[in-house]
């Protein structure tokens, strides 16, 4: 599966480690991440060379050509909030994972649309990732 990534880059990147940990190990299940450039470490350096029309339209492109939609929503980002609600309107299965005590926008532990999960180690991550994602190709392959 085609697997769009989020995770916040100009709102903090003190989750960095998860989002590489997270990006290989949805790759390491097969799947491909169009979004792993949230993942490296020189993303804002990467897109400090681009418009911000570039950024949303290189975005939108590939949030089009994805099966589903990971984010990560610990640390509070409006990009990732508008990416989750693109997939919504897109009805594109989404995921939010979040550590314990973030501070979680109402607007996405509320929202029926999408799977909500809270993790506390790596491990745990990997078993929710897991199962979304085969439940996912259940679905399709049903």
């Amino acid at each position: 599966m085609k697997v769009f990534f989020s995770g916040s880059i100009r709102g903090g990147r003190e989750l960095l480690s998860v989002y590489q940990h997270l990006c290989s190990f949805i790759v390491s299940k097969g799947h491909e991440v169009l979004t792993e450039h949230v993942a490296d470490p020189q993303v804002e350096k990467v897109e400090s060379a681009m418009t911000e029309q570039e950024i949303f339209a290189r975005d939108m492109a590939l949030l089009e050509h994805s099966s589903c939609l990971i984010a990560e929503v610990s640390i509070p980002s409006t990009g990732v909030g508008y990416e989750i609600c693109s997939a919504v309107q897109r009805n594109i299965p989404v995921l939010c994972l979040y550590r314990p005590g973030a501070n979680v926008s109402a607007m996405v532990l509320g929202n029926p649309y999408v799977a909500l999960w809270q993790y506390s180690t790596l491990e745990g991550l990997d078993t929710k990732v897991l199962a979304f994602l085969i439940s996912l190709q259940a679905e399709i392959w049903g």
